[in-house]
């Protein structure tokens, strides 16, 4: 566990230039408290304490403004840059090594009870107020500039920016 957050800590260190020390990211990063808040919930989601895990979930997002449910799946030196206003859905997966900004929305695209959130794959950087809607799938090392609106499915390496969003490299 501990381990974990030194490495989250160290991996906003390196993504951040304006990180003066590792100990300031520690306890003064709300995108990292987050990140660490959901770690907690999602581990109470998957054994079952859901209504637990969504009441904490609550807290963290009212002391970080970023909201994450605890059903998302994250994966490893995930950075939330900022964090105000972030919003991450129930069926989101996101990968390992994804880089996001403030104001950014991965939110579904229908009340069916299916996976209608978006897959971020590793090594993805999503900017700031970028929205992603519905079950897609952003490859590997892509690009969502800040605010574009994703529809549909980013391939791996891809720069996309605008509303729609469409490809620019």
């Amino acid at each position: 566990m501990f381990q974990r957050l030194r490495e989250d800590t160290r991996t906003m260190c390196e993504r951040d230039p304006a990180a003066k020390r590792c100990l300031e990211v520690a306890l003064a990063y709300p995108g990292v408290h987050a990140v660490w808040g959901h770690r907690l919930t999602h581990r109470l989601w998957n054994a079952g304490f859901q209504l637990l895990a969504r009441l904490l979930s609550h807290v963290v997002r009212m002391l970080t403004g970023v909201e994450i449910h605890p059903g998302a799946t994250i994966g490893r030196r995930v950075t939330i840059d900022h964090g105000m206003g972030v919003v991450i859905g129930e069926t989101a997966e996101i990968g390992d090594d994804v880089h996001m900004y403030h104001g950014v929305t991965l939110g579904g695209d229908t009340n069916e009870p299916v996976k209608r959130h978006p897959t971020i794959e590793d090594g993805v950087q999503i900017g700031a107020n970028a929205t992603l809607l519905g079950d897609i799938t952003v490859g590997e090392d892509a690009a969502v500039g800040a605010g574009s609106v994703v529809t549909r499915d980013v391939e791996a390496g891809a720069t996309v920016v605008g509303v729609p969003a469409e490809r620019v490299d």
